[in-house]
């Protein structure tokens, strides 16, 4: 089950394949900085005042925050993988297989995924740990006397997070395909049903609202526990929103009928796909988010207060929220790509029935838009409740500012992501005479 499901779906592994590599990277990156950091020869006073910068505690946060990271993103790109094997999965329950042996096989899958995607991320880490700490003596942060040091540790390390979150994840995502009748998995797996669980919904509203009271709360707080509480807020509510994410997207679909026939039609593919398009929301929504809170708290404490920053203290900020974003943003193109490619057959059809590849492809276009539209109006919702307790707490102000020019970039941005997501890939699957896809 294992090596046919490799086989026959290889391009749907490409998003937790991704992941897995940029976890790697980021993990080995963390401890490599931790090995420099360590082996430095400093003087006790020296060393004292390394530690009380905080600095040191850096590599640890990107070990930790890449461990929860991959199991949110894993489980997300693993539910869109599995969704694609819906109708083998019932065919295997159908002839016998257990639940207990379905969510084996796809916690093998992932695991399988895992190996090559470490090997690889591993040497990115040690480039990446390489200019990070050059960067970060460039910069005056940490002493010169800090060179770059591989972590002894750093393959094993990183094959344990990565198979260890991979298979939390995967494990996760094939809880309720596992379960299912099997007549009831081969019906859905027909014709998608247009709602979702009550266990989703009640979960998604769960974790909203306990983003929202958390944010309520941490706007009493000292600015030092309130920045470390906002992640937590951010998270909840990109999780809510991404278990939510079909109901949204049903419900800002219809706004693409105002772009007439092919907004009709792209509203109603939509309405119908809605739970394939949601697993792109939690990756998007925190690579939006991420963002906007990183540069909208930095250029509000400058107008506020009258100084920008210290360039190093802008670099080491940027350099953090870089890679998460990146980290979130590889996630969704793969999540979104897999989503197109597993309709490669739908779109042959519409052109078999009498769509041009232009009126196709425009059709996709506005579904991108859709998406587009629905994960910046849902981060900038997150962004909002995440930061204005932080902004409150640190500058006593509720009035979030951001220049028009960066707004207008972060836009363009994430259109150019979704693009390339959705409108590039169902271009070069257009390509093919669609009596062949069809076939």
């Amino acid at each position: 089950m294992i090596r046919q499901a490799l086989r026959r779906n290889p391009w749907s592994f490409l998003g937790p394949a991704a992941t897995q590599c940029l976890a790697a990277a980021l993990v080995t990156a963390g401890l490599c900085l931790i090995a420099s950091l360590a082996g430095a020869p400093l003087d006790a006073a020296r060393r004292r005042a390394l530690t009380d910068s905080g600095v040191g505690d850096i590599g640890l946060i990107f070990l930790m925050s890449s461990i929860y990271l991959s199991i949110i993103i894993v489980g997300v790109t693993m539910s869109a993988t599995i969704r694609h094997q819906a109708r083998d999965i019932a065919l295997v329950r159908t002839i016998g297989a257990t639940p207990g042996r379905v969510r084996r096989a796809v916690a093998a899958q992932a695991a399988v995924v895992a190996v090559p995607a470490t090997l690889a991320g591993v040497p990115l880490g040690v480039l990446a740990g390489r200019a990070w700490v050059g960067g970060l003596a460039g910069h005056g942060i940490v002493p010169a006397e800090v060179t770059f040091r591989v972590h002894a540790g750093a393959v094993p390390i990183a094959f344990a997070v990565t198979v260890g979150t991979s298979l939390l994840g995967a494990l996760a995502a094939a809880v309720r395909p596992s379960r299912i009748r099997p007549a009831i998995a081969l019906t859905e797996a027909a014709a998608p049903p247009p709602r979702i669980g009550v266990v989703r919904v009640v979960l998604g509203l769960a974790l909203t609202a306990g983003g929202v009271v958390l944010s309520v709360l941490i706007a009493g707080l000292d600015p030092a526990t309130a920045d470390q509480a906002g992640l937590f807020v951010m998270l909840a509510l990109c999780v809510g929103s991404g278990l939510l994410g079909p109901a949204l997207l049903r419900a800002t679909a219809p706004l693409a009928r105002l772009l007439g026939d092919t907004g009709r039609l792209a509203a109603d593919t939509v309405a119908v796909h809605a739970k394939a398009l949601s697993g792109a929301l939690v990756p998007l929504t925190l690579a939006i988010a991420f963002t906007a809170v990183t540069l909208v708290r930095s250029a509000t404490t400058a107008h506020v207060t009258g100084v920008a920053a210290p360039a190093a203290e802008r670099w080491l900020e940027f350099c953090g929220t870089g890679a998460y974003t990146a980290f979130a943003a590889i996630a969704a193109v793969n999540t979104l790509v897999t989503g197109i490619l597993a309709r490669r057959r739908d779109l042959a059809v519409t052109r078999l029935t009498g769509g041009t590849r232009g009126r196709t492809l425009a059709v996709v276009i506005c579904e991108a838009l859709v998406v587009t539209g629905t994960a910046l109006a849902v981060a900038a919702a997150v962004a909002a409740v995440t930061l204005l307790p932080l902004l409150h707490t640190a500058l006593g102000t509720w009035k979030p500012w951001l220049p028009g020019s960066w707004l207008a970039a972060g836009i363009a941005g994430v259109v150019t992501l979704v693009a390339a997501g959705t409108v590039l890939p169902a271009a070069l699957a257009l390509r093919r005479p669609p009596i062949e896809v069809a076939g």
